[in-house]
């Protein structure tokens, strides 16, 4: 499970350093594509074969072709060095705006990494709808 934020920053040759309490999981390897509201998601390699295979079992309707497309195009398998980096490819730096300040969040399941100011306008504003969710949305949380 990965939970927390955190605040690395990418090198010249476009590496993150993944956050230590990541590492262990992510060693084996990991899947790394564009996401939601223009940032990049991380999986680990096993964890995105489960959700691949999910995806495989939806419908063929032109909404599920779009987000296989889109999550299968940009996707890049990497493994960490020994330093705990990993490369972003080109390609999904410039999809996520990510420059050098980062922001790397626990988000369950996957990894999410966010231009540092993309970030925090995107917590200013669901901040406020956080606080109103109730077991309408999600019952017995």
């Amino acid at each position: 499970m990965f939970l927390g934020t955190h605040t690395p920053k990418l090198d010249e040759k476009g590496r993150l350093i993944l956050p230590a309490k990541y590492r262990d999981e992510l060693a084996e390897g990991l899947v790394i594509t564009r996401f939601q509201e223009r940032c990049l998601a991380i999986w680990p390699v096993a964890t995105f074969a489960e959700l691949v295979q999910g995806v495989r079992g939806a419908s063929s309707s032109q909404q599920v072709r779009d987000y296989q497309r889109m999550l299968a195009s940009g996707a890049s398998d990497e493994t960490p060095d020994k330093q705990g980096r990993v490369t972003i490819p080109q390609h999904l730096r410039a999809y996520a705006g990510l420059d050098r300040d980062c922001v790397v969040v626990g988000a369950i399941n996957r990894v999410e990494i966010w231009d540092a100011a993309a970030w925090q306008a995107y917590e200013a504003s669901k901040e406020s709808a956080f606080a109103d969710l109730d077991d309408e949305v999600f019952p017995g949380v």
